[in-house]
């Protein structure tokens, strides 16, 4: 009799935990949250994050609740390549987010052909990540080239002139596809082309780099790495009396650095994909108000929105698509997400059909802001 009991006890609690599963709609997230690039991977989550909750406060999609599953990829693309098939056939999600960097998004890509499951890219800027004919990619991050175009644009209203540009870039996918693109954006401009050094992800020491860069006695230096890398590079350079003008690419910006002098007496220039500083200058201000205020309530610091957004609009982004397919499963997501169209902190998010023919895969068009940091204030250049 107690063992009759005991089987129905457990037969219960499976079916109430299936039932508590059924009751939510699962969206696989893989960000760095621990080694090289940490920082990104973790205010890009905590965007997730917030957008959980206030779409949940909401009522959720298809009158069910969304429950993020989050896998650390460790800053690796092995690793990368390890949490989405651990999401895909162990959680049984219907789409992911992710995956930062373009050297981890690249490893996942032939994982979403192999098990047919879409992926809303929220950072990497390769532009193979959408030219390579990969239909379950759909991308809300600018690509490097369109990053390169918009500041080429700007770059003749800088004071003083930008005449001779150094490079020095994180020996990724994301950091030499950066600097190649630049380069052809400004030398159209008739800009110089100087030095170009690279660093590996983890490295600590860039003054061999910075000395190289200082003797090729250029006007500026374009910056590619994570928000990491980024801090030390201001911080040596200011060290080794760089009086170069750095910019640095990519969207992330050096929260230490609101506290710190920047370098070599110029200030910092940083290319950013939202402008927490001066909100009204979004496209929409109420939905990036609604974004903020969530942030503070955490305690986090504003810098880490300049990457949190990234996490808000891409759960935002797949949310929206669920809503329009009216069920969460993988292809019908897909087919969704070319029609998915929301506005979202960055601005509009809709996809554009990039690569192969028949095989295209989703470009959004973002907007892209600078910002200038000088002696720990965040100006408008």
């Amino acid at each position: 009799m107690h063992k009759t009991m005991g089987v129905v006890a457990a037969l219960a609690t499976l079916v109430a935990g299936t039932a508590a599963a059924q009751d939510t709609i699962k969206i696989g997230v893989t960000e760095p949250l621990t080694g090289a690039v940490a920082a990104s991977g973790t205010y890009i989550t905590n965007g997730a994050r917030l957008a959980e909750e206030v779409i949940n406060r909401q009522g959720g999609v298809l009158g069910k609740k969304i429950q993020l599953v989050i896998e650390d990829n460790k800053s690796n693309p092995k690793e990368a390549v390890a949490a989405a098939e651990k999401l895909i056939l162990k959680d049984k999600v219907p789409i992911l987010m992710g995956a930062w960097s373009s050297t981890f998004t690249l490893a996942i890509m032939p994982k979403l052909i192999e098990y047919k499951v879409p992926m809303v890219v929220e950072t990497s800027s390769s532009g193979k990540i959408t030219s390579s004919g990969n239909p379950w990619i759909f991308r809300i991050s600018p690509t490097s080239a369109m990053e390169a175009k918009v500041f080429a644009e700007k770059a003749a209203s800088f004071k003083p002139p930008i005449k001779k540009v150094d490079f020095l870039s994180v020996n990724n996918d994301f950091g030499r596809g950066a600097a190649d693109e630049f380069k052809k954006a400004l030398a159209a401009k008739g800009v110089a082309i100087g030095v170009s050094e690279v660093m590996t992800p983890e490295a600590t020491d860039l003054s061999a780099q910075l000395t190289a860069i200082k003797q090729s006695a250029g006007d500026t230096l374009i910056f590619t790495s994570g928000v990491e890398q980024t801090t030390l590079a201001i911080k040596q350079g200011t060290e080794l009396r760089l009086a170069t003008r750095l910019i640095t690419t990519g969207g992330s910006f050096p929260d230490q650095m609101l506290t710190q002098a920047g370098a070599g007496g110029m200030g910092s220039y940083h290319i950013l994909f939202f402008n927490p500083w001066f909100p009204e200058t979004v496209t929409y201000p109420d939905v990036a108000k609604v974004f903020i205020d969530e942030w503070k309530k955490k305690g986090w610091e504003i810098a880490g929105l300049t990457e949190g957004f990234r996490g808000y609009d891409g759960i935002s982004t797949i949310v929206a698509a669920i809503k329009l397919a009216g069920k969460a499963e993988p292809e019908a997501l897909r087919q969704a997400l070319w029609n998915t169209k929301l506005k979202g902190v960055n601005g509009d998010i809709a996809f554009a059909k990039d690569g192969p023919a028949g095989q295209e895969s989703g470009q959004s068009t973002p907007n892209i802001y600078v910002v200038h940091l000088k002696d720990g204030k965040v100006m408008q250049p």
